[in-house]
């Protein structure tokens, strides 16, 4: 069998000065592509790089891979940009790993996604939605709970998340939702801060999927207001500590598995997902889910949490894979 991989990425070449400085934040290096490439290649299969965009479509056309393990972000910032290789994938009927095009634009608009859980009987921060052309002065102050988290609705891997997203005045809003507005031109979420155990949850399979294990993320210094933001992410050794199994109550434990659970079928999630909660008052409240999980072999979350619960690199790609080919042979 032949195994295409769709991916993207990060850019060698120079960005403009206006750019922001993680604009290429949630594409891959080489490595995590080599990594899965190695995977697929123990298990027997011929491994194709497809890439993404019109590299992926003339590929894909002369290569006529047989599954695809789909790991791409798709470029710029349309909220829909991670269902284009599914769609395309789904036209011409080839099989691959992880969620359909519905799912991968939903799950990027932050904002559609906790609508839907929140339906399903999940909690939600309180939030507003701030579209492009929305000024900031129509919003009620009165709906709004402070501190609050400003960021992007469409994006993934904490881009437009820095420290100065924790808004603690009304008068500290504008300039964070004007400089986000500069570098992101979508909705900005404003939303209420969840004061709690911040905790994220590896799923596999489809149905009732398997838990991989639940992941805390504790900062390493006590602070008032911890917001996991990029900074945070970049400087993980010395900002925080993981910790799978948490040792948290069990009630919270089994709490948060449950969530997690409703959100993935919720939401249309197959295959894997990453799902992220703020726990207050032993109440999970969902952040977000991410079907395309980041897979780089020493400092993806995922991966992370599947290593401190005893799973090898090799465990988790491969069981991803074999969750997709089974799914595909059960429809």
């Amino acid at each position: 069998m032949k195994f295409g991989i769709t991916f993207d990425l990060k850019s060698s070449t120079p960005r403009g000065v206006d750019a922001p400085d993680d604009i290429d934040e949630e594409y891959d290096s080489p490595q995590t592509i080599d990594a899965i490439a190695n995977v697929l290649r123990g298990m027997g299969y011929d491994v194709v790089l497809l890439g993404d965009g019109r590299e992926f479509l003339e590929k894909l056309l002369a290569e006529k891979p047989d599954f695809v393990f789909n790991f791409a972000e798709g470029r710029g910032i349309s909220r829909s940009r991670e269902a284009r290789v599914p769609a395309v994938l789904d036209l011409l009927g080839i099989p691959y790993t992880g969620s359909d095009p519905f799912t991968m634009a939903v799950t990027l608009d932050k904002d559609c996604a906790k609508k839907i859980v929140a339906l399903a009987g999940v909690a939600v921060p309180h939030s507003l939605a701030l579209d492009p052309d929305m000024p900031l002065e129509s919003i009620p102050l009165d709906m709004l709970k402070y501190p609050l988290v400003v960021k992007p609705a469409w994006e993934g891997s904490s881009k437009g998340i820095r420290s100065k997203c924790l808004v603690a005045r009304p008068h500290e809003l504008g300039e964070v939702v004007g400089s986000l507005r500069h570098d992101y031109a979508q909705t900005i979420l404003l939303e209420e801060y969840i004061a709690g155990e911040e905790l994220t949850v590896g799923l596999v399979g489809n149905g009732t999927p398997e838990l991989i294990g639940i992941l805390r993320v504790k900062p390493l210094r006590a602070e008032p207001h911890f917001l996991y933001s990029l900074e945070v992410k970049r400087d993980y050794h010395a900002r925080v500590t993981y910790e799978a199994p948490p040792k948290l109550p069990r009630e919270m434990l089994t709490a948060v598995e449950n969530a997690a659970r409703i959100a993935f079928r919720a939401l249309g999630c197959r295959d894997i997902a990453r799902v992220d909660f703020r726990v207050r008052d032993g109440v999970p409240y969902f952040l977000e889910v991410n079907p395309l999980p980041g897979l780089n072999p020493v400092d993806s979350d995922l991966v992370i949490l599947a290593q401190q619960v005893g799973w090898s690199y090799e465990k988790l790609v491969r069981s991803i894979v074999e969750a997709a080919i089974q799914r595909c042979q059960s429809a």
